[in-house]
């Protein structure tokens, strides 16, 4: 399969609080991975619009969508890209738990939401990413006291065994002023992880 950007998102909850919608455009995103708590019918057809392969895994306020799957395995490339919306792995969060669940799914790259936060780390050989919440939905117990949370997103580009991670994250200065910042992480299969 050739390269195509896949956009990771997850843990929207408040639709008409969506930053980052200007920068999802029809065309450039080849498939969408969405990790849970879609929530409502215009979301999920705002992201249809943005790409017509949309996978997405059920999280735990998907309430009305009791037939989506809770785990789900796509490949890019060589590598194998498991993905959760993270409230079935136990104790949330945790990075032995997640490993278990990469091992079970015999995945490379493994995917998970539920935290409103993003993260990314190796762990063992295989990559684990957390895309956080796309529009900085509140979320008890992850964050820090006084930490509020980060909108967020990850565009992925995936060739060969090569996954190039792009985090937007939408931070706010001491002013107030809202810029949108982008850090990449590079993830190649049994090598280390590089930021730039």
């Amino acid at each position: 399969m050739a390269s195509r950007l896949v956009l990771v998102i997850g843990d929207l909850f408040i639709p008409d609080r969506a930053p980052f919608k200007k920068l999802l455009t029809p065309g450039k995103i080849g498939q969408i991975l969405c990790l849970g708590n879609l929530t409502d019918k215009e979301t999920y057809d705002f992201l249809r619009q943005i790409a017509p392969d949309l996978q997405i895994v059920k999280g735990n306020f998907d309430v009305d969508a009791p037939n989506l799957a809770l785990s789900k395995v796509v490949t890019h490339g060589s590598l194998r890209i498991g993905f959760t919306h993270g409230h079935t792995v136990i104790p949330p969060g945790d990075a032995d738990s997640l490993l278990i669940t990469a091992r079970h799914m015999d995945v490379d790259v493994l995917l998970w939401g539920g935290t409103h936060k993003f993260e990314a780390y190796e762990l063992e050989g295989k990559f684990f990413v957390n895309p956080g919440s796309a529009t900085g939905a509140f979320s008890t117990g992850w964050l820090p006291d006084g930490e509020e949370p980060v909108p967020s997103f990850c565009l992925m580009d995936v060739q060969g065994d090569v996954l190039v991670l792009y985090v937007y994250q939408l931070k706010t200065d001491a002013n107030g002023v809202e810029n949108v910042g982008v850090e990449k992480v590079s993830f190649r299969r049994n090598s280390s992880l590089a930021a730039s």
